[in-house]
């Protein structure tokens, strides 16, 4: 949570569930990334403000599991007329 006195300007402050329509998501989402750190709040009579240009500017973070740096693996490459022969059979 951001300190009050640290801004002069509260007119960039919305309600979370105006930042939720901004951002086309729920109002749980909005609280979501508060609580977790990811966007500003400010706290105002009670109630939980954020910062409209932070929202606006938010990049969510990629889904799914995230991929462990490394080598990539692929399989071995076939040499070019590396074909064995069938063994000849003799004839009687």
């Amino acid at each position: 949570m951001v300190n009050a006195e640290a801004f002069e300007n509260f007119e960039d402050w919305i309600s979370q569930a105006e930042a939720a329509r901004l951002r086309g998501v729920s109002q749980e989402r909005i609280r979501q990334l508060v609580q977790s750190g990811r966007i500003q709040s400010l706290e105002v009579a009670g109630r939980k403000l954020v910062r409209r240009s932070e929202v606006e500017s938010f990049v969510p973070k990629p889904e799914g599991r995230p991929k462990k740096p490394g080598p990539k693996k692929t399989a071995p490459k076939k040499k070019a007329g590396s074909k064995k022969a069938a063994p000849k059979k003799e004839s009687i």
